[in-house]
């Protein structure tokens, strides 16, 4: 099973999109996944269901910054290093998807407004592209971990 997959899965059983992604790389980060799903839910939605940045893509940024380890703020190259994998990131899901902003994977779809999350079911699942976008934002993230021999 792809770490896309899981990630899709997760979302399925009612993790926001930015959760599934992040618990979908549990197992090789040093934090539990219990705490991993708390730091990575306020990215939901679009951040807190703002539509903003898609938290599929929050979640990859999250365990991307988990895994390279910036954490000095005096060494410009890791934090370089760090922006330069970001934007990659993005620019692959960008490529596959037309954007990075959650409002507009979900254009043409009627998304209520608030902050309250809709109730899922098959419907739900039916009409969003979310799973679809979890799974590609996971599957992206998996790749790049290779190629950085992170995985």
């Amino acid at each position: 099973m792809t770490r896309g997959e899981i990630a899709k899965n997760y979302f399925e059983e009612g993790y926001t999109c930015s959760q599934a992604v992040a618990l979908a790389f549990s197992d090789i980060v040093d934090i539990p996944s219990e705490s991993l799903s708390a730091i990575a839910a306020p990215f939901g939605g679009g951040m807190g269901r703002m539509r903003e940045v898609c938290g599929a893509v929050s979640g990859s940024f999250i365990i991307l910054g988990l895994t390279q380890k910036y954490t000095d703020p005096k060494d410009s190259e890791g934090k370089m290093a760090l922006y330069a994998n970001v934007r990659e990131l993005a620019d692959r899901f960008k490529k596959e998807n037309g954007t990075i902003i959650c409002r507009e994977l979900l254009e043409g779809i009627e998304v209520k407004k608030g902050i309250a999350p809709e109730a899922r079911s098959s419907e739900y699942y039916k009409k969003r592209p979310c799973g679809e976008l979890v799974k590609c934002a996971a599957d992206n993230l998996e790749a790049f971990l290779k190629e950085l021999s992170i995985l």
